[in-house]
Order: C-alpha cells, then sequence, then structure tokens
C-alpha cells in the first residue's frame, strides 16, 4: 500500500510503499513538548520526498540520541522524524493508533487510549 501525505501548504510531499506499518502514539516528553506526536512508523528506505525540501530540528532525548525532526519551513507543519536510535524507520506524523509508547512518561492529565497497547518505552 500507498502512505502519501503533504504538509499543510502543499509545498512538500512525501509517500512510503510499504505491506505494513506500526502506528504509535509518543509520550515521551521531547513528543510532549512537540505536542505530543501520533505516528506511522515505516521502514526508512520506503519513505521519500516527492516535492518540496524540508526543514529540521535537531534535538538530543532522554536516550542520549538524536532525535532529527522535519517540517515545512513554509506553513511549519510537522511532517515526520528520524530517530537515531531507530535507524532503520521513519515515523511519518499523523494516522490511527496501534500503540502508545512511553506512557511511564505520560502527563497525569491524558487518559490511556482504550484498547491500545501500552509500551513503557519503544518496542
Amino acid at each position: 500500500m500507498t502512505l502519501s501525505g503533504s504538509c499543510l501548504c502543499g509545498g512538500i510531499n512525501y509517500t512510503a510503499e510499504v505491506t505494513q506499518y506500526m502506528s504509535g502514539l509518543c509520550h515521551c516528553t521531547d513528543c510532549q513538548k512537540h505536542t505530543y506526536t501520533s505516528n506511522a512508523v515505516v521502514p526508512r528506505a520506503s519513505f521519500k520526498i516527492t516535492k518540496g525540501t524540508p526543514s529540521y530540528y535537531d534535538s538530543v532525548g532522554a536516550s542520549g540520541k538524536t532525535a532529527r525532526r522535519f517540517f515545512c519551513s513554509t506553513c511549519e507543519s510537522s511532517l515526520y522524524t528520524d530517530l537515531e536510535i531507530m535507524p532503520d524507520v521513519t515515523c511519518i506524523k499523523g494516522g490511527k493508533i496501534d500503540v502508545e509508547f512511553y506512557v511511564k512518561d505520560r502527563a497525569s492529565y491524558v487518559a490511556a487510549v482504550e484498547g491500545v497497547k501500552q509500551e513503557s518505552h519503544f518496542g
């Protein structure tokens, strides 16, 4: 199947050819500051930018590894994240939720998504 998307202004488009993918909501403290993230986790080799050039911001997570967060510099839409700790996957923003990650860091006012697997860390 083809997953495809774009930023709000349409300046950046992407696709990923996958047979299946995992989706999840991340509760790590970096994603909390990024206003949480719902992700479609796809093989990095399947992910392609088909239009435009995204900007990025590097941050270092609690693991000590880098998270490179890509976004559109025009409309500021969050697009995807490449994580040094998970070098074989790309986390595309959006999608349905199969699992919640880093629930040990979940804010006390955020309820668990019912019927979804709960993980204290990734994987």
